[in-house]
Formats: C-alpha cells, sequence, structure tokens
C-alpha cells in the first residue's frame, strides 16, 4: 500500500478532470458483553466467590496527539491514496473479544456508493506512532484488508483487544485509477464508528 497522499500513477487517467473530497468524523463505543460470572458447586469447605465488573472503553484521538478528529481527506483523485493517522485506545480496565469498525455515509454520492471504482479503505496498526511519512519502526499489522470504504466489519486482531493498549492506526482512502468523469467534482461525508465488545468471563 502506497501511504503518500498526492501520488500520481503514471496513465493520467483524468487527473485533471476527476477530484473528490471526504469528511470523516470518527466515534468510539464501548459495548459490554455477556460480562463475566463465577460459577460454584456446593463442598466441605465452601470458598468465597467475588463478581466484579470491569470497565469497558475505548478512546479515539488523532494521530499526532490532538484530540482532532473528524479527519479530513481532501484532493482525492483517481489512483492516488490518502492516509491519516487515529489512535484507538483501550482506556478501559478489562480485555475485549471484538473491536468493530463500520462506516456509513452521512452525505452520500458516487465516491462511496460505488464499491468497484469508489472510494477503498485500508486500515493498518502500529505499535509505535507512525512517522510523518507514514513508516512503521516495526511491521506493521493489517486490521482491515483493502475494500470499499462503506462497510461493517471487525478489525483483525487488534492490538486494543488488551486493557491499557493503544492501536497507532494509519486509515487509507485510495480512489482506483479506473474512477472516470462520473466522479468529477463528488463530494461524501462519512461517519467511523469503533465498537467493542468485553471479552466473556470465564468459569471459576
Amino acid at each position: 500500500m502506497n501511504a503518500s497522499s498526492t501520488k500520481r500513477i503514471a496513465r493520467r487517467v483524468s487527473v485533471a478532470k476527476v477530484m473528490g473530497s471526504v469528511g470523516i468524523v470518527g466515534a468510539a463505543a464501548a459495548v459490554a458483553g455477556l460480562g463475566t460470572f463465577g460459577a460454584f458447586t456446593d463442598s466441605t469447605a465452601p470458598a468465597p466467590v467475588s463478581i466484579q465488573s470491569g470497565i469497558v472503553s475505548i478512546d479515539l484521538a488523532a494521530g499526532d496527539g490532538t484530540a482532532t478528529v473528524p479527519l479530513a481527506f481532501d484532493g482525492v483523485v483517481p489512483g492516488a491514496s490518502v492516509t491519516r493517522a487515529l489512535n484507538l485506545v483501550n482506556d478501559g480496565d478489562s480485555d475485549l473479544s471484538a473491536v468493530r469498525l463500520a462506516t456509513v455515509a452521512t452525505e452520500s454520492s458516487v465516491m462511496d456508493t460505488d464499491a468497484v471504482h469508489g472510494l477503498q479503505m485500508t486500515v493498518l496498526s502500529c505499535p509505535v506512532a507512525w512517522t510523518s511519512d507514514f513508516t512503521c519502526a516495526v511491521p506493521a499489522t493489517e486490521l482491515l484488508a483493502p475494500g470499499p470504504v462503506i462497510d461493517d466489519a471487525e478489525l483483525s486482531d487488534p492490538a486494543s483487544l488488551a486493557a491499557g493498549v493503544t492501536d497507532h492506526l494509519a486509515v487509507t482512502l485510495s480512489l482506483p485509477a479506473s474512477a472516470g468523469d462520473a466522479f468529477k467534482d463528488q463530494s461524501s461525508e462519512l461517519a467511523l464508528t469503533f465498537s467493542a465488545t468485553q471479552r466473556d468471563g470465564a468459569t471459576r
């Protein structure tokens, strides 16, 4: 994946005529799962059983350390991609079983309705902060494979499933080189929502 925000392809496919813009609003949500439970049977020496509930919480922040979310993706041209950094933080005290990313269009256009020639999204995770040119000091992990931007999918084993851990995300939008004149001056507004599910409790 090329993370350059302005890279042009050698084949000049309506680059001068076709340009779109995308605005993205990020949101975080926490959803409790089945919860923690205890199981026990009678015995000659019953042991006390305590049940405690944890805190399930995730938080979003811009990758540069500011609290600025939404993210702006402007001037996306055919054959180019734009990448922005976002931190997904498990700031609760409970491990998670899953984190999902749902993307919907709050203002729609052909940019998001055309699943083949329209915007495609990829999400990578780095265990440390991305550099200014979106290089990860260690191998990055692909949490969401390239696909149509409008989707609702589970992230693939994010580090932030563990309490107190942060995924440094690189969210990339790309417009295929096959995007034609129908995309000229089109724009979409997208909302990204990360939802977390608490890990089920184990029998004790």
